[in-house]
């Protein structure tokens, strides 16, 4: 079967919508008959092209058949940096937002990342990668990651203890787990002027 075949075949088995590294594809054959098959195929419409290297299949609209959806640009920044090997996670506002710790969502969507900065556009979305230290990335996909990239966007004196026992309450954390993550937080050199806070969180907690 020819590169080419072999390409459009294992495309068509992928879902429609989601942004995949044209990197995946190289070991069908050399890195220059997969780049022309891939190129081939985005001229005929079976896949799109959203940003460099990375591709999605275009996924029709429910509603609007007509009109095809290629993917969500905050996807396409994570297929990025997974394919680069880079860290990301949404930025300290947007965490602070989603855990109910500030009422006002970013007017931008951005992410921090170990790579560097860049931005992302797909459609009418914008995504902002932002490159930071590994010191706001560590912990990423755990209940104390997300608590310690939202206090990071805040301040202690205008965030009453009521908001952070809020922020437990959205990591589902029950009060012995919601303890451990509260004090390996206290003992973060990041996050000293939040000590006094968090003590106050603990003892909310246990009381």
């Amino acid at each position: 079967m020819s590169v080419s075949a072999l390409v459009a075949n294992r495309l068509s088995r992928m879902k429609r919508g989601v942004p995949f590294s044209i990197e995946s594809f190289y070991s069908l054959g050399t890195t220059t008959s997969v780049q022309k098959a891939m190129s081939r195929l985005t001229k005929e419409g079976q896949v799109a092209r959203v940003a460099k290297g990375i591709y999605s299949r275009p996924k029709p609209l429910t509603s609007i058949p007509s009109i095809q959806i290629t993917a969500k640009a905050e996807e396409v920044a994570k297929t990025w940096a997974r394919s680069n090997k880079y860290k990301i996670t949404p930025q300290g506002l947007e965490v602070a937002y989603r855990l109910g710790m500030q009422t006002q969502a970013p007017v931008k969507t951005v992410y921090w990342t170990t790579g560097p900065s860049r931005e992302f556009h797909v459609g009418n979305e914008v995504v902002q990668v932002k490159h930071t230290t590994e010191t706001k990335l560590q912990w990423i996909n755990k209940p104390e990651g997300a608590l310690f990239r939202g206090l990071l966007s805040l301040s202690p004196e205008h965030t009453p203890v009521s908001t952070l026992l809020m922020a437990i309450k959205r990591l589902n954390l029950q009060e012995k787990e919601a303890v451990r993550v509260i004090r390996k937080l206290s003992n973060s050199p990041a996050l000293v002027i939040w000590k006094s806070k968090l003590n106050q969180l603990e003892n909310s907690l246990q009381s």
